[in-house]
């Protein structure tokens, strides 16, 4: 899905005072601490921008590790994933949109452009996954809808193997 009315940048000098996604915690992020965590290269930040340069919403992007106890030993040996104790991913640290888009497939933007951009990384540095933590149960139905897997002890933990991720995009 793409929409020539936005693009994504990664985070800079935009205006981020009136974002708004309803949560707290992700609007303050972007308003204090994203930039900092994109200087320090704790996460790197990217902002879908309307026509007019207002931000519509934003996801994060970090390198993170899957362990493989946290995993039934059936499901690893089925993605032919190595039995190492730490495996790589690309974590979607904060995934918002803004409340004025609601509606308007702004959250599927969002998530499609993190997954092909983290697969577009993974050519350069490897990852197995891509792994989200959904804040509630309404976010977990959202990631559960573009096939993420639940972690058997932890529900809103998901991921999604790069292999079905690079079925999304098969000309990357």
């Amino acid at each position: 899905m793409s929409d020539s009315r936005f693009r994504f940048e990664p985070l800079g000098g935009h205006d981020r005072a009136a974002f708004s996604c309803g949560v707290e915690a992700l609007d303050r992020y972007l308003r204090e601490q994203a930039s900092q965590d994109a200087r320090r290269n704790a996460a790197a930040p990217f902002v879908l921008i309307t026509g007019e340069n207002r931000i519509a919403g934003y996801y994060t992007l970090s390198a993170n590790i899957i362990l493989v106890e946290d995993l039934p030993a059936e499901t690893v040996k089925k993605l032919k994933w190595p039995r190492y104790p730490e495996l790589p991913a690309t974590l979607i640290g904060r995934l918002a949109r803004d409340r004025a888009f609601r509606g308007r497939g702004i959250g599927e933007l969002l998530l499609m452009d993190a997954l092909k951009r983290a697969l577009g990384a993974s050519a350069k540095v490897a990852s197995l996954a891509v792994v989200v933590d959904a804040k509630d149960e309404e976010a977990r139905r959202f990631y559960a809808k573009y096939e993420f897997l639940s972690f058997p002890d932890e529900r809103k933990r998901l991921y999604l193997p790069m292999k079905t991720i690079e079925k999304l995009f098969p000309n990357k």
